[in-house]
C-alpha cells in the first residue's frame, strides 16, 4: 500500500515536473514568437504598400497635371465677375475635392520610387483624356460673365468625362488598393457633377 502510494506521489511529482519544464521552456520562445508576428506584420505592410503595377503608376502620374488643369480652370472662373453662384460653387467644390487627391497620388509615387511626371512633354497633354489644350485655356481666360460660365462648364464636362476613363482603366486593371478606390471615388463624384453642370448649363 506505501510502495503505491509512492508510485502515485513520484507520479504527480513527474508530471509536474515535466509540466513545469513545458512551462519553463515555452516562457523564452513567447519574445520570440511575437518578435517573428511583429516582422510578419511589417513585411505584409511593405508588400502591401509595394503591390502596385504600371496601370496604378500611370493612373496617379496622369491623373496628377489632368487635377491640376481642373483646379487652374476653376481658379480662372473664380477670378472674374458676373459668374452664375451654381458655378462658382461647383468650381470651389472642384478645388477643395481634387488638391487633396492630388497631394495623396504624389505620396504614392514618392513612397513607390517613380517619377512624379509622365514621359511626356507639355504638348502631349491634350492627348490625355479631356485635357484642355493651350487654346482652350486661353479662351476660358479671356471669356466674361454668362459666356465664361458657358464655356467652363462645357470644357469641364469634357475634362471630367476624360478623367472618368481613366478611373475606369484603373477600376479595371489596376492592382494598389488605395488607387482602386480612388478611382471608383472620382468615377462617382464627377459623374455627379457631370450631372450637375449638364443641369445648370441647360439654365444659363
Amino acid at each position: 500500500m506505501w510502495k503505491r502510494k509512492s508510485l502515485i506521489g513520484a507520479g504527480a511529482l513527474m508530471v509536474l515536473a515535466i509540466s513545469t519544464g513545458c512551462s519553463a521552456s515555452n516562457e523564452p520562445e513567447h519574445p520570440a514568437g511575437h518578435t517573428s508576428s511583429s516582422s510578419a506584420a511589417a513585411a505584409k505592410t511593405s508588400t502591401a504598400a509595394e503591390a502596385h503595377n504600371d496601370v496604378d503608376v500611370m493612373f496617379a502620374q496622369h491623373m496628377i497635371p489632368h487635377h491640376q488643369q481642373a483646379i487652374e480652370m476653376s481658379d480662372m472662373l473664380l477670378g472674374k465677375q458676373g459668374i452664375d453662384p451654381r458655378v462658382v460653387q461647383l468650381a470651389n467644390q472642384i478645388k477643395a475635392a481634387q488638391g487633396p487627391e492630388i497631394q495623396q497620388m504624389q505620396g504614392w509615387l514618392t513612397e513607390w520610387g517613380t517619377p512624379a511626371t509622365p514621359p511626356m512633354s507639355g504638348h502631349d497633354m491634350p492627348s490625355m483624356q479631356g485635357m484642355m489644350s493651350d487654346a482652350d485655356m486661353t479662351a476660358l481666360q479671356n471669356a466674361q460673365a454668362v459666356e465664361a460660365s458657358k464655356l467652363f462648364l462645357t470644357q469641364m464636362i469634357a475634362h471630367h468625362e476624360g478623367a472618368i476613363t481613366m478611373a475606369q482603366t484603373e477600376i479595371k486593371d489596376g492592382q494598389y488598393p488605395p488607387a482602386v478606390e480612388l478611382a471608383h471615388a472620382i468615377a462617382t463624384t464627377q459623374q455627379q457633377e457631370i450631372d450637375t453642370m449638364k443641369s445648370i448649363l441647360a439654365t444659363l
